[in-house]
């Protein structure tokens, strides 16, 4: 499971090091594609091949299906990382999420979100401030 908010730099070559807490998790791979909320979302192959089954499921016919998936399928990359547990995010993915060289990486249960560090403050503190929505949701 991935839990926590850790803050990191990519370097100049566009590689983000994965928090050791993570690592063991995504040995064996990751896949890094466009988020909902102008963020990125990381998976383990596992997790990916989970969401890959249940969107299969779904109709052809329907266009918000079409539309999800080429978002996010199209934006997919796989990576594995390297030695020093980093991974190389593609210009058009960080681009796409508007990051620079601070971000954070937001541990979100089955996985991770990365985000701008300018934009993770204004969502996490609408989070933080929005208990009636929550209570809506039966939380």
């Amino acid at each position: 499971m991935f839990l926590g908010e850790n803050r990191h730099t990519i370097d100049e070559k566009g590689r983000l090091t994965i928090p050791a807490k993570y690592r063991g998790l995504l040995a064996a791979g990751v896949v890094v594609t466009r988020g909902i909320d102008r963020n990125l979302i990381a998976f383990s192959m596992e997790g990916w091949d989970e969401l890959a089954a249940r969107v299969k499921s779904l109709p052809w016919s329907d266009p918000s299906t079409r539309e999800f998936r080429r978002r996010v399928f199209s934006g997919a990359v796989d990576l594995v990382p390297d030695r020093q547990g980093r991974i190389l995010l593609p210009p058009y993915l960080r681009e796409f999420a508007n990051l620079g060289t601070e971000v954070v990486i937001a541990g979100v249960h089955d996985h991770l979100e990365i985000w701008n560090d300018e934009a993770w403050e204004l969502v996490r503190e609408a989070a933080e401030s929005d208990e009636l929505h929550w209570e809506n949701l039966g939380i």
